[in-house]
């Protein structure tokens, strides 16, 4: 299911800061934390790429590799040692670029391709073009994606660490890169809500669930004494097989609420004492999950009076609960 078929709830529903990018409006450079700033948009006349602009069409497969064809500007010289440069936003160490060899692909187009075996950490990833000629990688401009093969993508169970990579124009205008790099991972599918809690369903990857498997929600707020560790409600696991099924109480939440409105993190304990995995949804084709998915809020009886509670998806795709006070609390 593609972005443009999902339906979004209205209402009182869960809401956090707005992502850093969400709609493309001008073009942009390079700041020097590896982040974005404005730039003057270039003049183009009926979509065509303006001199000295380079755009990229990506195409992603169902492995997690993704290729770049680049419509370069008629005339643009390219030597043999271009390549297409990805830089992590916040990055300076040696793996925070990767250069990927960039060649002809008939008139006027290059390629470049990033194989499924070459691993991104996680995080947020600039793309540009280095034509060999001396100047400074130029940043590159989305073209039309391909991202079919990502939507509803099922990968083998046991694949041990799981990379997924999603394309996607920045609010400046630029392509960029959202990177996850997990093993194991929970990747949350279906959630049903009930006036008494939410039940949620999954896929294991990369474990198998076993004795004392469980779901947990963690308070993110810092506890009160030093050495004590934040509020935590459990839930137990229905398996079967790969596949996962818990019901979140909402009574058990809103005991533990103090004052405000205060998240929850949702995690996978794949088996009593292993480390636990945290829930998100990340294996389709869209990169930012909280503008797309919005769950109602609704009422829980509590001493402190009638509190709201619901999940959403956070800037990571990390599903999370918001335990929200009365209004005006």
């Amino acid at each position: 299911m593609t972005a443009s078929s999902r339906l979004t709830v209205t209402g009182d529903e869960m809401k956090e800061s707005a992502p850093i990018e969400q709609e493309p409006t001008a073009a942009a450079d390079a700041g020097p934390d590896g982040g974005e700033r404005p730039a003057a948009p270039r003049e183009r006349a009926g979509g065509a790429t303006a001199p000295g602009e380079l755009r990229a069409d990506c195409i992603a497969d169902s492995a997690g590799g993704l290729t770049f064809d680049l419509t370069a500007p008629q005339g643009t010289p390219v030597a043999w040692s271009a390549a297409l440069v990805l830089r992590r936003r916040g990055g300076d160490g040696p793996d925070d670029e990767v250069r990927l060899p960039l060649g002809p692909n008939g008139a006027g187009r290059l390629r470049a391709v990033l194989p499924s075996t070459v691993a991104l950490a996680e995080g947020r990833w600039n793309a540009y073009a280095d034509l060999g000629d001396g100047e400074e990688p130029r940043r590159l401009q989305p073209g039309v994606n391909d991202l079919r093969s990502l939507v509803d993508r099922r990968p083998l169970a046991g694949i041990g660490r799981l990379g997924v990579r999603i394309p996607y124009a920045t609010k400046f205008g630029n392509l960029a890169l959202r990177s996850w790099l997990r093993g194991p991972h929970a990747e949350a599918g279906d959630i049903l809500l009930a006036p008494d809690g939410m039940t949620v369903s999954g896929r294991l990857y990369g474990a198998v669930p076993a004795a004392g498997a469980q779901a947990e929600a963690r308070a993110r707020r810092t506890p009160g004494a030093p050495d004590t560790e934040p509020a935590t409600v459990t839930a137990p696991l229905t398996v079967d097989g790969a596949e996962f099924t818990f019901t979140l109480p909402y009574a058990e939440l809103a005991g533990h609420w103090e004052a405000g409105s205060e998240p929850w993190d949702l995690w996978l304990r794949p088996a009593e004492g292993a480390r636990p995995v945290r829930i998100a949804r990340l294996l389709d084709d869209v990169a930012d999950k909280k503008q797309v998915f919005s769950y109602p809020a609704l009422p829980v009886p509590a001493d402190a009076g009638a509190l709201r509670i619901g999940p959403y998806y956070t800037l990571d795709n990390d599903l999370a609960i918001r335990v929200a006070g009365p209004a005006g609390g």
